[in-house]
């Protein structure tokens, strides 16, 4: 795991600003700043069909708040200034490598209404070369039908991962509401879906960790900027 243990801290500020965090990869500097297109790399799909989400590799997800809210702080001259939920949220995602210790959840950024990170799963009997370029095979079906054949209960998956995480910053949120008088959210936390991307080779996931790194700074050409939602609904009215 030592090749994925290697987390590089920039852009610290002071505590009530979320760090940057990048890591889980041996590369060149950050470069390219705006190359990653979240549309042309499919941010917005949904699981692929058939694909086994326990295999060994990196993976881009995005998990938003359910109709956009802004519940987690707010941008300030592009400087992401995370509330007492936006800590609990961050507090939560490290907390990932202590639930699942065959992951990395580096790089990462805790937006005003999302969450952006990479996922790395990796075995201790794999070969660093997983690290990226996820193996595109599914997993063998099973002799009854077709399916693939359930997890054990010691491996990990991205969707067991993510509803982990869902799970518990949702009742750690609702306690607070009533509590510390945090801010409703309207039916359900987290949107019922999440948004993935499976990172095939060193260029992609370079690329992917500067789009995670300047998406404060970008906030406002965000397409999870409730702001952005309201002008593109006026300009499809007039």
């Amino acid at each position: 795991m030592k090749f994925i243990r290697e987390i590089h801290l920039s852009a610290r500020r002071v505590v009530d600003r979320v760090p940057f965090f990048q890591g889980g990869h041996k590369g060149p500097p950050l470069q390219n700043v705006n190359r990653y297109d979240p549309e042309k790399h499919h941010r917005r799909s949904i699981r692929l069909k058939g694909y086994d989400y326990s295999r060994n590799g990196s993976y881009f997800v995005t998990i938003c708040v359910q109709n956009r809210q802004c519940l987690f702080g707010e941008i300030i001259d592009g400087i992401m200034h995370i509330n007492d939920a936006g800590r609990m949220i961050l507090k939560r995602w490290l907390e990932l490598t202590h639930k699942f210790p065959t992951i990395d959840n580096q790089p990462y950024v805790i937006m005003p209404n999302h969450v952006h990170g990479i996922i790395t799963i990796q075995y201790e009997n794999a070969k660093s070369d997983v690290l990226v370029g996820a193996d595109l095979g599914v997993r063998s079906v099973n002799s009854t039908g077709g399916h693939p054949s359930p997890l054990p209960r010691d491996m990990v998956s991205l969707p067991r991962i993510i509803h982990w995480f869902k799970t518990v910053t949702t009742y750690e949120y609702i306690q607070k509401i009533r509590t510390a008088n945090w801010q409703p959210y309207d039916k359900r936390l987290w949107q019922r879906n999440y948004y993935e991307h499976i990172i095939r080779n060193h260029t992609e996931f370079v690329e992917i960790r500067d789009y995670i790194a300047n998406n404060p700074a970008r906030w406002n050409f965000d397409d999870e900027n409730p702001e952005n939602m309201v002008k593109e609904k006026q300009k499809a009215d007039t």
